[in-house]
């Protein structure tokens, strides 16, 4: 297709923190927990155990690898599938690396693997991300919703996009 370009999702230092620290505690906690294990445990101690392990399998399946911009379309590429996501209506896109700041996480996933889901902040309002590099923020305002995307290349994304829109 030739209106269509790839961008790979850079992970900033912060989030390679992030995803460092959460992982070590939620494969901490359950080996901490098997150490400790009555000989018969009660099923929420079981819960305990295998919860943070789903978390961190969940989260690493929702991971943002990358952003394809063809035509009138986004597509968001996680691990197993690809998110798609309409560009119909896209009144404007610019390059924001100071976007995300002050932002609340009002539902979504915060620093495991992305920065994904439901936002707000005085900037931006309320806002969708799929962000794994905030300096690399590209805001994607249509009439009825804002959408917040960082992929490798800012500036060519949002010629792209501001030529398809």
């Amino acid at each position: 297709m030739p209106n269509q370009m790839k961008f790979s999702a850079p992970w900033s230092r912060q989030l390679k923190v992030l995803t460092s620290v959460f992982t070590l505690f939620l494969l901490g906690l359950p080996l901490i927990l098997l150490d400790r294990a009555p000989e018969d445990p009660p099923t929420i101690y079981l819960i305990g155990i295998w919860l943070p392990v789903a978390i961190l399998v969940l989260s690493a399946l929702f991971a943002i690898r990358g952003f394809v911009i063809e035509g009138d379309r986004l597509l968001v590429l996680r691990p197993l599938w690809k998110t798609r996501l309409s560009l119909q209506g896209l009144q404007q896109a610019e390059a924001d690396p100071e976007a995300m700041q002050g932002s609340i996480r009002t539902f979504g996933n915060g620093g495991l693997f992305g920065f994904i889901g439901l936002f707000r902040n005085k900037k931006l309002g309320r806002y969708r991300a799929f962000a794994t590099d905030e300096k690399n923020a590209v805001v994607l305002r249509f009439a009825t919703h804002t959408l917040v995307i960082t992929p490798d290349r800012p500036q060519r994304a949002v010629t792209l996009l501001n030529r398809e829109g």
